[in-house]
């Protein structure tokens, strides 16, 4: 304890532009002169107030200490403990804590005070930083003081090629606050190194991918799905193929944290769409080793590999949600992770029923990887508001469009066998003579609602190759838990 503070006496916080502390200076004039030992400590003002002789607390590692959340506050001390509180103005309250009674003669009975300086944004937690005890386990790295912490983040190849933030100590407190989790709980090993990883690192990554603190619960259930071996996130990151996570999100949170379901919503501009599925992917790089040239071997990746996250658009009360047809009960939030490419853009602005804008739709995923290749990938179907509308009209739902885009892509094996049309690639020629040659497994196609409400153009994104092993590569859909 500082060595101005007396062992039994008062102990009062305060700040010159808190008015209740501005009124309650002639009360603290009375406190001192009862003879009892009185030290004020002021927030903001050294000079604060002129009629004693206060303390400097303006650096707040005493209002940190303890734990000021209001001023003025007046603590008793007795015996170096502290034995009562009061804040705000209160004259009943003021006078039990001092033992001074009649106090504030002329003054209201009571008036409320003000927020403490330590409470103020972002200020607890760099005192936290500063003068608390972390307790994170994580090893620090000090750097020199001229040196640039943005550029000293791309030398130790923290970063995706684009800047990230810097995750000091105040920051990852700051970001911890998201989740009710404890920050040393483990939540798996993260291919392909197979390292653990805590809560603690997650938000460390969250820090510098540039995330708020209401998207930890988000980007931790992003984690847990990436890390579900049918998740494959291993052969994911290994393959030289294009594929990435993408990353769905359902559910009320998509809306409270700002999520983007609507216009440009597989693009840029949002920054919770950017940063999970940003923060996903540095985890993969930091923690997992999963860097390009190293374990990463794609032979040309794709912009998806920086971050591919959105919300599905749950407005439209006749559409059934991904994460509802995938077994999560309704109003639940959750996130799916589909292990996927780039976009390939669908065009049909001239279909106006369902059966003309099934079989444009079939057309265009049929050549997802290969025309000729069957149930060898997956496919997410993002479908645009207008072009729903010509099925909801016609009474279609989620189920019905899913069920007739598969039987408009069923072929006969001799039109799509290895060296079919004179073309190499294709499916084993054994078999030839099948009749009814699927292109994806029955649960191999995702489709998701979302997209401004002007424009008939849907995307499709195709699933890596290792989702020809039906069983042990597939989506995976997590509820999201504080």
């Amino acid at each position: 304890m500082h060595a101005a503070f007396p062992e039994s006496g008062l102990l009062i916080f305060a700040k010159r532009e808190c008015d209740t502390c501005a009124m309650v200076e002639p009360v603290l004039g009375e406190l001192a002169r009862t003879g009892q030992p009185i030290v004020v400590l002021t927030q903001d003002d050294p000079t604060f107030p002129e009629s004693l002789a206060p303390i400097d607390d303006t650096a707040l590692e005493h209002s940190f200490r303890f734990d000021i959340e209001a001023v003025p506050t007046v603590i008793r001390m007795e015996n170096g403990k502290e034995v009562a509180r009061t804040f705000g103005w209160n004259r009943a309250e003021w006078s039990r804590v001092s033992g001074v009674d009649g106090l504030g003669a002329g003054l209201p009975d009571m008036r409320p005070g003000c927020g403490s300086k330590t409470r103020e944004p972002g200020v607890y937690e760099e005192l936290v930083a500063r003068f608390g005890d972390t307790g994170f386990a994580s090893r620090r790295i000090t750097i020199g003081a001229w040196d640039d912490d943005i550029e000293a983040c791309f030398d130790r190849g923290w970063s995706d090629g684009l800047p990230v933030v810097p995750p000091t100590d105040a920051r990852i407190i700051r970001m911890l606050s998201g989740t009710a989790r404890r920050p040393d709980e483990v939540i798996g090993l993260v291919p392909p190194n197979l390292l653990p990883i805590t809560v603690e690192k997650v938000a460390i990554n969250a820090v510098m991918a540039g995330c708020k603190p209401e998207y930890m619960p988000v980007v931790l259930a992003a984690l847990e799905a990436a890390l579900e071996p049918e998740a494959t996130m291993h052969g994911v990151l290994c393959t030289t193929c294009f594929s990435g996570p993408i990353l769905v999100v359902n559910g009320p949170i998509a809306r409270e944290i700002g999520m983007n379901s609507g216009i440009n919503c597989l693009g840029q501009g949002n920054r919770a769409n950017a940063t999970i599925g940003r923060a996903l992917q540095l985890i993969i790089r930091n923690v997992g080793g999963g860097r390009p040239g190293e374990l990463d071997r794609a032979v040309l990746g794709g912009p998806g590999k920086l971050t591919f996250c959105f919300a599905e658009d749950e407005s439209d009360k006749t559409w059934m949600p991904l994460s509802v047809a995938r077994g999560i009960a309704p109003g639940k939030n959750a996130i799916t992770l589909f292990q996927g490419d780039g976009i390939q853009g669908f065009i049909d602005q001239r279909s106006r029923t369902p059966e003309q804008l099934t079989k444009s739709l079939a057309m265009a995923l049929l050549a997802v990887g290969h025309p000729k290749l069957c149930e060898f990938t997956n496919a997410m179907l993002v479908l645009v508001p207008e072009h729903y509308a010509i099925f909801r009209d016609a009474g279609w739902d989620r189920d019905r469009i899913t069920r007739e885009l598969h039987a408009a892509m069923v072929r006969s094996g001799a039109d799509v066998v290895q060296g079919a049309h004179g073309i190499g690639e294709g499916i084993d020629p054994k078999r030839r003579d099948e009749t009814a040659v699927n292109k994806f497994w029955p649960e191999g196609l995702l489709i998701v609602h979302a997209g401004g409400q002007a424009g008939l153009f849907s995307a499709i994104c195709a699933g890596w190759t290792g989702g020809r092993f039906r069983h042990e590569s597939k989506p995976v859909t997590r509820e999201i838990r504080p």
